[in-house]
């Protein structure tokens, strides 16, 4: 989810330029025909799925369906002059942000867009902050899944949790200049009871994920067997991971700590149900 400056602006200008005011009530909605080529999707059939699957999502979360999703229809000019009905919706800001939730990840605008669909505001400062927030969840979850795959793969090769728990702390020693796991937790002011990572920057998450991923590598395509060997393997790893950054002049242990991300995602939660409670369509809608 990495945006060079000027790509955001674009991006930002484009979904921008597709904001319609429901005047009486003065509600922002979005059309769905537009949506949809500003995210990517060639063929409405298609984006049509993920209207419906961001539907589901909304139900789920106990939010009435109808007051974020309206469908109506509109008439458009063919190429022979005459004119056809086609379907469409009129969507809330909650309701494009849950369309980009369950849209493909792959597509740079859909990236961008729960971002943008995520803030109260279309300030570029306050979508550039979120994007560093969400790049930060994202890492998180990456390195959740590589030391979720280590630990099955080691378990398989004769490895207990506490096996993989010394592994782990050896390679933050690598990866620290030394530093195991408890002691930057006690550098950066981590209970005993909460996860290192919850607490890392990004880029030493990044990090941490990179080397724990050619462990995974290694470990599988060699056969690796037995803590001794897995844990030097993923030694030898985090210092290459260490070695290239201190090349860069960036040493991991000396960087400061980010706000923990139990707190963010509580944060994000609540904004979510802002958005949802806040602006609902009126409730019948033509065009």
């Amino acid at each position: 989810m990495e945006f060079e400056k000027t790509k955001l602006i674009e991006l930002k200008e484009k979904f921008d330029s597709i904001i319609n005011t429901e005047e009486k009530e003065n509600i922002e909605f979005w059309y769905a025909r537009d949506l949809q080529e500003q995210l990517g999707y060639t063929q409405w059939r298609n984006f049509l799925e993920v209207i419906k699957k961001a539907m589901i999502s909304c139900e789920s979360a106990g939010i009435n369906v109808d007051d974020h999703f309206a469908e109506v229809s509109k008439m458009v000019v063919l190429g022979s002059g005459s004119e056809r009905k086609i379907q469409d919706y009129m969507l809330t800001r909650y309701a494009c942000y849950l369309i980009a939730q369950n849209g493909d990840s792959k597509k740079q605008e859909i990236a961008f867009a729960q971002t943008y669909f995520a803030v109260q505001t279309r300030k570029q400062e306050i979508i550039e902050d979120r994007i560093k927030l969400m790049n930060r969840l994202e890492a998180r979850e990456k390195l959740r899944e590589s030391e979720k795959q280590l630990s099955k793969n080691i378990y398989e090769r004769g490895v207990d949790d506490l096996g993989f728990a010394r592994i782990r702390s050896k390679g933050d020693s690598a990866l620290f200049g030394g530093l195991n796991t408890m002691q930057m937790k006690e550098r950066y002011g981590v209970k005993e009871n909460r996860p290192l990572a919850d607490f890392l920057p990004t880029l030493t998450i990044a990090a941490k994920s990179l080397a724990t991923e050619m462990t995974n590598y290694n470990v599988t395509e060699k056969n690796m067997y037995g803590e001794e060997k897995i844990s030097n393997e993923h030694i030898d790893n985090n210092l290459s991971v260490r070695t290239m950054l201190s090349k860069r002049g960036i040493k991991p242990e000396n960087l400061k700590p980010a706000e923990d991300l139990k707190k963010i995602e509580r944060r994000v939660k609540s904004e979510n149900k802002k958005i949802a409670n806040s602006n609902r369509l009126p409730k019948k809608q033509s065009i």
